[in-house]
């Protein structure tokens, strides 16, 4: 076995919520270790628009304009097509610049240039390709992680330890807290990529097609277009039966602009890859000396680019709780409780934003069918509706980096 690790928090998951969280508390002068499974950025991410309020706490950190040098697409808005007719739509050039756009940036480029930016301090460490596999206990509480990587197993003691591990957590299940899912969905996600071949929409777009389930559709750079083809939740096994030909036919269908390029760059279902969606919200998020963030408390669903805006402001309306918590010696739940208590209904108020969504551009029927355009026409004129699309882009706005924490100088520059 290989030496013990000591630190002050130890975050397991480098992802966009803890390696944010870990940079925010480097700066604070504490010791941050980062446990990833991972071993390197070299793999296919999904969701990867950033919200205005997500790229504003990027800004802040130095992080957003280092990871746009690796390449990016602005969108100018967020579009529901009915039949080719533009039903809704959300023009995010009327924001406040710089931040008055949707961003498609490749979530590498940002985890990138986050994992730079703290290893650029001597008090942090990294260790990537480790699966945290235990917690350290003892009666006061988690007192840090046992995990197994390339050069075998690392006991890392904490005073804190924050589970950012994404969905299928597996320091929440180590914890024995429920993930609290939730099928809410009717749908789950289909995805794939094709070249843009320099027609580039500069929308972010969901397209419904009589009989057809909607796509989503959006640039993800200057070559290629991603999309989410939704399917009947849990029916993708009957789908995928039918053979590759089938769907591709089902495909054009559902968006005819891209027919041909379905035809010619689909080849088979290798060429595809199936998002399980769900909402979940555990019903605790702290233990003694433990907390979640991110995915690993609550997961949504990828309609209106949520996952990773919500995941980076929950760093950062953690940092301060932390930086407190430490200070006083007191990692006990009622004091990691404060961040659960403040940010809790803001998850809820997306949670629900995201259903509303759901049953609005997503569902089928007959009757909701031909309702649709006419509930479209007065839901955009609605201040319901104003105030659903500032969330959606700027989370709570009152959340914002508590810089007067940070003690230490940029291990950059």
């Amino acid at each position: 076995m290989n030496a013990d690790i000591s630190t002050d928090v130890c975050v397991v998951g480098g992802g966009p919520a803890g390696l944010t969280l870990a940079l925010l508390l480097l700066r604070s002068g504490l010791r941050v270790t980062v446990v990833e499974r991972s071993r390197s950025l070299d793999r296919e991410f999904r969701g990867e628009i950033l919200q205005p309020g997500g790229m504003r706490v990027l800004a802040e950190l130095g992080v957003l304009a280092q990871a746009k040098a690796g390449g990016y697409y602005e969108h100018d808005t967020f579009a529901l097509l009915d039949r080719g007719r533009v039903l809704m739509e959300s023009d995010y050039r009327r924001f406040p610049a710089p931040f008055n756009c949707l961003l498609s940036v490749p979530q590498a480029q940002v985890l990138g240039v986050l994992q730079y930016r703290c290893l650029g301090y001597d008090t942090c460490e990294l260790l990537g390709g480790h699966r945290a596999t235990g917690l350290v206990t003892d009666a006061g509480g988690v007192r840090g992680v046992v995990c197994d990587g390339p050069t075998g197993r690392r006991v890392v003691r904490a005073r804190v330890v924050v589970g950012a591990d994404g969905r299928y957590s597996k320091v929440r299940q180590l914890a024995g807290i429920d993930a609290g899912r939730s099928d809410v969905f009717r749908q789950d996600v289909m995805w794939f990529k094709l070249p843009a071949y320099g027609q580039v929409p500069r929308s972010v777009r969901v397209f419904r097609e009589r009989g057809s389930s909607p796509v989503m559709a959006y640039a993800t750079m200057l070559d290629s277009i991603q999309f989410g083809w939704t399917l009947p939740h849990g029916g993708y096994r009957d789908i995928a039966a039918e053979g590759i030909d089938h769907i591709k036919a089902r495909l054009q269908a559902a968006i005819p602009p891209y027919a041909d390029l379905i035809g010619q760059e689909i080849k088979s279902l290798r060429d595809l890859s199936l998002l399980d969606v769900f909402s979940a919200c555990a019903p605790d998020w702290v233990r003694d000396g433990l907390v979640l963030i991110g995915d690993s408390a609550h997961t949504h669903s990828p309609i209106g680019a949520q996952g990773i805006n919500v995941a980076i402001q929950d760093a950062v309306a953690l940092h301060p709780v932390l930086v407190q918590a430490l200070r006083d010696n007191d990692t006990s739940a009622a004091a990691l409780r404060r961040f659960e208590i403040a940010r809790r209904p803001d998850i809820d108020r997306v949670r629900k934003i995201q259903v509303m969504q759901s049953r609005a551009m997503l569902s089928s029927g007959r009757v909701v069918t031909a309702v649709r355009p006419v509930a479209a026409k007065v839901i955009v004129r609605s201040p319901v509706y104003r105030a659903v699309r500032d969330t959606l882009a700027f989370g709570n706005t009152a959340i914002s980096i508590a810089s007067e924490l940070f003690t230490a100088l940029d291990g950059i520059e």
